[in-house]
């Protein structure tokens, strides 16, 4: 302590200057990482980055392959889940109900609330306990461009992910004096095997609008981005809304020739 301020303890100072030491706690055994959504395109990237950094991750899905299979929305939590997770990456979702808010029925609405946004907040309250205990936590929320832009035809997922950014933050104000920080991941288009999946005219249409940069991102880079919140090197980001989207939040308006700056 310095005049009252906590300073970082010396592992965590050994971490910021050693990529190697991102994944371990002080005692130089392995920290615990928890992801879930641990089967798609974006969860399969960020387990392998977290393992190749010497994580020792826990993985949930609704369906095997995975560490420990739930449908967050509705199944208990086994016993101590959570309670040793140092790292919490909240990533499953439903991604794929569409329709518009004229025509949503309360059952598709209900399911991508209760799946992105109550499943996060279970998971995330499931590791909260230790993580203050122990003084240590990272807890990233793998939200949405949707959540701040919006989607014709996913208002329920826009909602539910917009939601996310809310529970960040007053998670993030609550625990921060605990050692614990809360931020938000908000991908745009990612290169994931679901999205190669859309029939091509689909993509064709978005792509003006929403590859302003020419390419899709890659489930690599979400990865990467997490891999560096999750770490003692972010120890002093909370609370942020990072966009991952190659710019497709900007605006694309011209007042000159098209393809030139004015």
């Amino acid at each position: 302590m310095t005049d009252g301020f906590r300073e970082p303890c010396p592992a965590d100072r050994a971490s910021m200057t050693s990529p190697g030491m991102r994944g371990k706690r002080p005692d130089g055994s392995a920290r615990r990482a928890l992801v879930t959504g641990a089967n798609g395109g974006i969860g399969t990237a960020i387990v392998g980055r977290l393992r190749a950094e010497g994580y020792d991750v826990l993985t949930t899905d609704v369906a095997a392959p995975a560490d420990v299979v739930l449908d967050l929305a509705q199944d208990p939590l086994p016993d101590d889940f959570g309670a040793d997770v140092d790292v919490c990456v909240s990533n499953a979702a439903v991604t794929n109900t569409l329709s518009p808010a004229h025509r949503m029925s309360a059952e598709k609405w209900q399911r991508d609330i209760d799946v992105n946004l109550t499943g996060a907040f279970r998971v995330v309250q499931a590791c909260l306990g230790g993580m203050r205990e122990r003084g240590y936590g990272r807890i990233v929320l793998i939200s949405s461009l949707a959540a701040t832009a919006g989607g014709r035809g996913q208002v329920a997922y826009s909602a539910s992910k917009a939601g996310l950014l809310g529970m960040a933050a007053t998670i993030a104000s609550e625990n921060v004096a605990h050692g614990v920080t809360v931020n938000s991941v908000l991908p745009g288009l990612i290169a994931t095997p679901a999205v190669h999946a859309m029939p091509p005219e689909v993509l064709v249409a978005v792509a003006d609008r929403m590859l302003p940069s020419g390419r899709m991102g890659e489930t690599g880079e979400v990865a990467a981005l997490v891999a560096f919140l999750a770490s003692s090197e972010a120890g002093y980001v909370t609370a942020q809304q990072i966009a991952i989207d190659g710019g497709a939040h900007l605006s694309n308006i011209s007042l000159g020739s098209p393809g030139k700056s004015t």
